[in-house]
């Protein structure tokens, strides 16, 4: 046995060395691409153009989505969190911080960490919801990802996913009972060792719809600034920079990134902008660009936790 989690150890150092060199190779790979098809200076150029209100109203509506998320954890755990919006609001600044700064997604591991750290959430709870709210994050991404795709072909599409959405709001919780009418049903000794799983997700419509309602609704304010910074950084038309921003956000179930997710991010934006006959260059540097600035804004936002936290604690 002890042979046996020795060699077990032993893989998973192999796994995570192999990441981890998938990760530089991805970062260097970026570098090399960025030199030599664009030019560093040549990449930065289109900021020029962007006048400071529509940066300002980027901005804005990035750090608009945070607060939505935090308002997510605020609604999701009400008898935890009553009063202490602050913390969520520092929890979800540090975790998007640690989330797209450390590689191969380690940073994910944060969440119940902090959970439990600032508002006393056990964590295998806190693991639960994280694992629901990845499941209606790819959710909202599949769903506005399909509606503008279909807006391209008939306006009737995006209204049919408006239905879909709202649908899934008033009945989706029906999809979620048989799973915890299955869980209440265990045996008593499974139902003991469960209950903090259990405890996990939405036990009732109200939390069901309310998780449901800010995760598209966070989705909705990031998604519409990022794809808006793609179309003004590389005159790219509406649709491929929606689907664009998509394409970035998707690459975050990927098991290997670059560092910081350079590379990996700047991936799926092309990779779903090729479609649509946008040139790998153009594409390349406003991903280039875009990624620039969700990192200068998660650091930012890193910082902003710090001061919460000092207010917060005080």
């Amino acid at each position: 046995m002890h042979l046996s989690d020795t060699q077990a150890a032993s893989r998973d150092v192999r796994r995570n060395r192999l990441r981890l060199v998938v990760g530089v190779v991805l970062l260097g790979a970026l570098l090399l691409a960025v030199g030599h098809f664009i030019g560093w200076r040549r990449l930065l150029e289109p900021w020029r153009s962007i006048g400071l209100d529509t940066l300002a109203a980027a901005v804005v509506m990035v750090y608009f989505s945070y607060a939505l998320r935090a308002l997510r954890i605020y609604h999701y755990f009400p008898a935890e969190t009553r009063g202490r919006y602050a913390r969520c609001l520092k929890l979800t600044l540090n975790h998007n911080l640690l989330n797209n700064l450390l590689p191969m997604r380690s940073g994910e591991l944060s969440f119940p960490l902090m959970m439990r750290t600032y508002l006393n959430i056990p964590l295998v709870r806190a693991t639960t919801a994280l694992i629901w709210f990845r499941v209606l994050d790819l959710l909202a991404l599949a769903l506005i990802g399909a509606s503008a795709l279909g807006a391209h072909y008939s306006p009737w599409i995006p209204a049919t996913g408006a239905a879909i959405g709202a649908g899934f709001f008033w009945h989706g919780y029906h999809l979620l009972r048989p799973l915890l009418h299955w869980l209440d049903r265990l045996p008593e000794h499974w139902h003991k060792r469960l209950a903090p799983l259990r405890a996990g997700l939405p036990g009732d419509k109200q939390l069901f719809r309310r998780s449901w309602a800010w995760t598209l609704a966070n989705w909705l304010a990031k998604l519409g600034a990022f794809a808006a910074l793609l179309a003004l950084l590389g005159a790219i038309p509406p649709l491929p920079a929606i689907l664009g921003a998509i394409g970035g956000e998707l690459t975050s179930v990927l098991p290997v990134h670059g560092i910081a997710g350079a590379g990996s991010y700047e991936a799926g934006i092309v990779a779903a902008m090729l479609p649509y006959a946008i040139p790998a260059e153009t594409a390349l540097g406003a991903a280039v660009n875009l990624h620039l600035f969700l990192l200068a804004l998660t650091l930012i936002g890193g910082g902003i936790a710090y001061w919460i936290k000092a207010r917060d604690d005080a």
